[in-house]
């Protein structure tokens, strides 16, 4: 019987940096950001997904991924993300990155983050 945990490898901002630039490159990488829907507004990686971690659905949203895709997830500063594994791996997924030192360790590496344009109401 084959094993339904997943393969959760922790990885650098260089090697994250590496997947975005795949990924730009079209190859299928797909980053979930697992902060707040606050913290990610301020400022995320390229092309990320919101899945906020403390949420009460985060599981049920993780289950309608497909878990034979590439994740790449990450949180602020690695607690939520380290502590989002175990969900990850009941759920069976094959190939999740985990970039451990979040955001942080992003821009602490000089790394870009996207901000979300604020969104004018009509008059």
């Amino acid at each position: 019987m084959p094993s339904l945990l997943a393969e959760v490898l922790p990885i650098s901002v260089e090697r994250a940096a590496k997947q975005l630039e795949k990924l730009e490159q079209g190859t299928e990488v797909i980053i979930i950001d697992l902060r707040t829907p606050a913290e990610f507004k301020k400022g995320h990686l390229k092309g990320a997904r919101n899945l906020d971690f403390k949420a009460a659905d985060f599981t049920e949203k993780l289950e309608q991924l497909d878990r034979k895709k590439t994740y790449l997830m990450h949180c602020r500063s690695g607690g939520r993300s380290a502590a989002s594994i175990p969900v990850w791996n009941r759920l069976g997924f094959q190939s999740v990155l985990h970039m451990s030192s979040g955001t942080l360790g992003w821009t602490k590496a000089g790394k870009p983050l996207v901000k979300m344009k604020a969104v004018k109401s009509p008059n």
